[in-house]
């Protein structure tokens, strides 16, 4: 069996997983949720939307994480590899300030949040990157930010993130031209929900530390897993795509003679 066949294999069994209907858990899960949100004010929303807007937004167009430059000449394989050891790196960054800002209370647990964040993006940046993609185009960073969301979101929400990731080059042109446009609402909603339950313990005294280097840890490894999971699933996009050229070419090619 071949590289390529083997992720291919897992690529199957990952949208699978995606496209499983929701457990019983995790539908009572997600009316908790939504009941708990249904009593937070609206300006409170708008509040957090707007801030978590203008975090990502900084992220996402700010020069610092413009930097990677697509990485070409390599084969899948080798891609992988280097996407696995950024990963490693990440994960152990992500762990390390999640232990200090737990160690340091509720008020430092509280500056975890955009330091987090931030570490996500950088990774996503450099993944991104390692499979030959130009972060500079917007499309590429709106791609980030579906992967992202795919990664953060409830069973239901998840799923239909993933239908709008697939075929993605095919679907580029569609796209909405102005960033604004993008679902925040729901993208920071989901977000803040995901991570609520494995980051509250973070703000407890003396086991801060250790939970929030964990949590970190654990939400990075889950991240990196879909990441290469979405880039894998555009490969193979590509590859039909190429290989239908190929077929309607030869089809006009015989029928021209």
């Amino acid at each position: 069996m071949t590289y390529e066949q083997k992720i291919n294999s897992e690529l199957d069994f990952w949208k699978f997983k995606i496209l499983q209907k929701p457990s019983l858990l995790s539908k009572v899960t997600d009316k908790v949720q939504k009941k708990i949100n249904s009593y937070i004010p609206d300006k409170v929303h708008n509040a957090i939307t707007t801030a978590i807007k203008q975090m990502v937004k900084a992220v996402l167009f700010g020069s610092t994480f413009t930097t990677s430059k697509p990485i070409t000449d390599l084969t899948l394989l080798h891609r992988e590899a280097l996407v696995k050891q950024k990963i490693d790196n990440y994960k152990k960054t992500g762990a390390a300030e999640g232990g200090i800002t737990g160690a340091g209370g509720f008020l430092m647990s509280l500056a975890d949040f955009p330091l987090l964040l931030g570490i996500k993006m950088k990774m996503l940046f450099d993944i991104a990157a390692v499979y030959g993609y130009d972060v500079k185009d917007y499309r590429e960073r709106l791609y980030i930010l579906h992967v992202f969301q795919l990664a953060f979101s409830s069973k239901e929400e998840s799923q239909n993130v993933f239908i709008k990731m697939q075929n993605w080059d095919d679907k580029a042109h569609q796209l909405p031209t102005n960033i604004d446009e993008f679902d925040w609402l729901t993208f920071q909603q989901q977000y803040r929900d995901y991570i609520d339950l494995a980051k509250l313990a973070q703000m407890l005294p003396f086991v801060g530390a250790a939970v929030g280097a964990v949590a970190n840890y654990k939400l990075i490894e889950k991240l990196g897993k879909t990441a290469m999971m979405s880039y894998r699933m555009r490969h193979f996009s590509l590859q039909s795509i190429v290989l239908s050229h190929e077929s309607t070419s030869d089809l006009r090619l015989e029928k021209g003679n």
